[in-house]
């Protein structure tokens, strides 16, 4: 008897999970919109390969602002170019923006929900690399779902009937103003740091040429110097001569 007792613990045991199986779905309640929305962006550097391409998606919603901001840091190689292309797709594929330059900004409204394709291309250097920053993500100026925006609507119409100056109202249209702009100072912010740092590499890629090609002409002219000597020596050979032989060149 105890030894049954154990044995159907251990049945209960795992016919629980077997029985109700693994949940595939972690948020089944929560909708795409909520899962996604949020504003986001990011920051960081890549390294492109001569001839090569990297591509990165993003998501964005019907409604909100895609930015993308790009500066071309330094680039190695033998005649190198500083240009990059860059596309931006939209989720059907359709093309939606180019930039074939140093550094640049797009910045659309979306179209249709989706993941957006960026690719960077750095096909104008076949012998060299390149370090790109880039700076892409989405933001919302007053974009919502058009049933809550109705219901807000109908919701003023009622405050606004009752109360024409509702306090709470104009302070949280006040702070919504403030983060907005608080968000481009931050993307302007990082764009002008792309702006120093490629300022900076160009200026250490500068000093090393000016490095080198000075060490190379100061031996150019010390070797010069020493053959044009040993050229004018040997226009004058003197030999040991006798009393009949007069020296001469």
């Amino acid at each position: 008897m105890l030894c049954r007792v154990p044995c159907l613990f251990l049945v209960l045991l795992f016919w629980g999970p077997v029985c109700g199986g693994p949940q595939t779905n972690p948020h089944p309640k929560i909708t795409d919109q909520e899962l996604f929305w949020g504003t986001d962006q990011y920051d960081f550097s890549v390294v492109l390969r001569a001839a090569g391409m990297e591509c990165f998606w993003h998501f964005a919603h019907r409604g909100e602002r895609f930015y993308l901001s790009f500066m071309v840091q330094w680039v190695t190689g033998v005649g190198h170019d500083r240009h990059l292309s860059v596309n931006v797709n939209a989720p059907s594929g359709l093309m939606v923006s180019t930039v074939d330059d140093a550094k640049g900004q797009i910045n659309f409204e979306v179209e249709e929900t989706g993941f957006y394709q960026m690719c960077f291309s750095n096909f104008h250097n076949h012998f060299g690399t390149m370090q790109v920053f880039l700076s892409f993500g989405v933001y919302y100026d007053g974009f919502k779902d058009p049933a809550e925006h109705k219901e807000e609507e109908k919701k003023k119409k009622e405050e606004a009937s009752k109360d024409l100056n509702n306090t709470l109202s104009i302070i949280e249209e006040a702070s919504l103003k403030v983060e907005s702009y608080v968000f481009h100072m931050f993307r302007y912010y990082s764009f002008s740091r792309m702006r120093k740092s490629a300022d900076y590499f160009l200026l250490l890629s500068n000093s090393q040429y000016i490095t080198w090609w000075s060490t190379a002409l100061s031996l150019l002219i010390i070797t010069s110097g020493y053959l044009q000597l040993l050229f004018l020596k040997r226009l004058f050979i003197t030999k040991t001569c006798t009393a009949d032989e007069k020296p001469r060149c």
